[in-house]
């Protein structure tokens, strides 16, 4: 018996690409970890959240947030144009433009999705075919040296991160993959390989 010929595409419509999210405990460097992807590796789409918090000192909008006005958010949030949205350490809003990430995998280009695990937890329910990837600290030590040094915060602000951080690191078992931020090159690499790869 014959064997059939195998499927070829008949047009060039790329096959949809599939998301990867990215959480882990603040400080951990997800935010590093993404530039130095923007930096090298071109060809995967940084998916761009916005927020109503105000930018931190050298931060762009449109490139690493979309800075929002509180009433500009609550209308995005009422059209159903956010993935996934959230309130973070009780204060601020963060959210996921649908839109664009939508677009990105249709056109067949991985998408870099950095959240938070409320953000990854939603995108779980809404998109489970997802990659879910959990970026960690050394240790618990290294995670408070990196959030002390920053310097961005206040004391009472440091301590109600530091309170929202062991409880993230309490989901890392919710992750398909655990990658150490003990080298930002190296854990760079790592996740693209997951990107790339087809691991399942």
């Amino acid at each position: 018996m014959a064997e059939p010929a195998p499927a070829s595409r008949t047009d060039d419509t790329p096959a949809p690409a599939r998301l990867t999210v990215l959480a882990g405990p603040t400080a951990v460097g997800k935010g590093t970890v993404s530039a130095d992807i923007r930096a090298r590796y071109p060809d995967i789409w940084l998916s761009v959240s916005a927020t109503t918090r105000p930018p931190r000192p050298g931060e762009i909008d449109g490139v690493h947030y979309l800075f929002l006005s509180p009433e500009e958010f609550a209308d995005m949030v009422a059209r159903g144009e956010f993935l996934e949205h959230a309130v973070v350490h009780g204060r601020h809003h963060y959210g996921t433009p649908r839109g664009p990430v939508e677009e990105r995998l249709a056109e067949g280009r991985p998408v870099l999705l950095e959240i938070d695990l409320q953000g990854a937890r939603q995108v779980r329910i809404t998109m489970p075919e997802a990659r879910f990837v959990f970026l960690a600290p050394p240790t618990w030590e290294e995670l408070v040296r990196r959030l002390v040094g920053r310097g961005t915060e206040t004391p009472e602000e440091r301590e109600r991160r530091l309170a929202t951080a062991r409880i993230e690191m309490a989901a890392v078992s919710e992750f398909d993959h655990t990658i150490v931020n003990d080298d930002v090159t190296r854990a760079t690499d790592e996740l693209v390989a997951l990107i790339r790869g087809e691991d399942g």
